[in-house]
């Protein structure tokens, strides 16, 4: 499932106007690297168009992941306040949307029903990441190790009441970006 579901289904109608408010859309050209590993982080990104490398220099810089519209970018830094342990770069142009750090950090810190709201949406998503990831290494009793799960099993049951919700803003936030240059 696209991660930026998580988060548009959990945040309410005044947290996604913040979102919006705060953004920028950002174009990024192929080769671009956008998160350095290492390095801090300017902001969080949503996909909106194109398709990001994720890259490992603990694989020998091995692409380990391709992350398209829909997907978040950078949420692990945000969270834990370390730096990226993998370097994301553009694989194809690539249209985002970003939330600068500083402006996110600081909303966090001084509204505690968005905090609560955008964490849970980051806890969530990053839970079934990690249970993906388990799955695959085969240590999962639900399903071989070289199966990837069914459609339904992707889903997470608290995101599912909002899924429509979150699926209309992501599409308003595409249609909305035709029209700023």
């Amino acid at each position: 499932m696209k991660k930026a579901f998580y988060l548009l289904a959990e945040l309410s109608d005044r947290d996604f106007d913040w979102l919006i408010t705060a953004g920028r859309k950002q174009h990024v050209s192929a080769g671009t690297v956008l998160i350095q590993e290492g390095e801090a982080i300017a902001a969080l990104y949503i996909v909106l168009e194109g398709v990001l490398a994720v890259q490992a220099e603990a694989l020998g810089g091995e692409e380990v992941a391709r992350l398209s519209s829909g997907e978040i970018v950078g949420e692990i830094s945000l969270v834990d306040a370390r730096p990226p342990s993998a370097t994301v770069r553009a694989a194809t142009d690539t249209l985002l949307w970003a939330i600068p750090r500083t402006q996110l950090t600081t909303k966090l810190l001084q509204d505690v029903s968005f905090a609560a709201h955008f964490y849970h949406a980051i806890a969530a998503f990053l839970s079934d990441r990690l249970r993906g990831t388990v799955s695959r290494l085969g240590y999962s009793k639900d399903y071989p190790a070289n199966l990837e799960p069914d459609a339904s099993s992707d889903l997470n049951p608290g995101v599912l009441d909002n899924i429509e919700l979150a699926k209309v803003r992501l599409d308003w936030l595409l249609n909305r970006l035709k029209d700023i240059p």
